[in-house]
């Protein structure tokens, strides 16, 4: 159980064969990706991530074109590398003219941390890491142009990236989402996931807590506010140990009557899964890119 939310592989679990590591290389398909470092100055210390660049990118006519952006969260005892060394993401995006970007996120639940002054994740992402992307290639510096998504802990991060910053993505989806990680105690998760917990959210029924809990922000949220959010993507393994959290997550935004598409699909908590589910959200996001989503339609499926 302890493994599971953890973000890796169970033991037995088929897992993608893994390249060796891609940084700066080109891939068979032409996607290139290049690690790089970001001297955050809210977090205290260089930052890494990587970048997934599509084919054709550096290309003469190339040249004034701009791209979509997917930023990809990895999850809890995870790094930055995991989604290009533990999927076949640059061979999913073979098809799609996008930049995938995918940050680093330590243990910190994409959320700035209440008890320690440095630990700024989300502060960072949002305030320094995507002015870099941006500063740095040729993206639509838009929300049109720009989704975010992650797996367990990184689709907490990402669903609650899309709730308190719609203003920045018309896109946030979850793969297998920790989505009640805000209310998560030591009787839930005795041991090593409910001190991170604690270490970043603080005392239950605390401020931070209650201000970055995606159940709490939906039933918080105003008519205006839900016609305000992005197109939310969640889906979850039938045999996921957190499969009933994602129902009971669809079903308040069911609910609330907020935009959004969920699947239920045979699966566990595990790189097998997450490596179809990526490939479907880059599908997805094109399809969104492409075509903007009309607020207030609820999509399930």
């Amino acid at each position: 159980m302890a493994g599971a939310v953890c973000g890796f592989a169970q033991t037995g679990n088929t897992v993608p064969a893994a390249t060796p590591d891609p940084s700066k290389t080109a891939s068979a398909s032409g996607s290139r990706v290049h690690s790089s470092e970001l001297d955050s100055k809210l977090m205290g210390r260089k930052m890494p991530y990587r970048v997934v660049l599509p084919a054709g990118y550096d290309a003469r006519e190339e040249g004034s074109r701009r791209y979509q952006v997917v930023y990809l969260l990895h999850g809890l005892t995870g790094n930055f590398a995991n989604w290009t060394n533990l999927t076949r993401l640059t061979e999913h995006s073979v098809n799609y003219k996008l930049i995938i970007v995918t940050p680093e996120g330590e243990n910190g639940w994409y959320t700035d941390s209440a008890t320690k002054a440095t630990d700024k994740y989300e502060s960072y992402i949002v305030k320094e890491l995507i002015p870099e992307i941006d500063r740095l290639y040729r993206t639509e510096n838009k929300r049109e142009g720009r989704a975010i998504a992650g797996l367990s802990m990184g689709g907490y991060g990402a669903m609650k990236f899309g709730l308190k910053y719609p203003e920045m993505f018309v896109l946030a989806g979850s793969f297998s989402g920790a989505l009640g990680a805000a209310s998560i105690t030591e009787r839930d998760f005795p041991g090593a996931i409910s001190r991170s917990i604690e270490a970043i959210f603080g005392p239950v029924g605390g401020d931070v807590r209650k201000g970055n809990d995606p159940f709490d922000l939906i039933r918080r949220a105003s008519p205006e506010q839900i016609k305000a959010m992005p197109f939310f993507y969640i889906d979850c393994g039938t045999e996921d140990f957190l499969f009933q959290n994602n129902r009971e997550f669809v079903s308040l935004l069911v609910e609330k009557k907020v935009p959004h598409e969920y699947r239920q699909l045979p699966g566990a908590h595990n790189w097998a899964y997450w490596d179809k589910q990526v490939k479907e959200f880059l599908r997805v996001a094109d399809r969104t890119f492409s075509r903007p989503v009309s607020m207030g339609v609820t999509d399930q499926r």
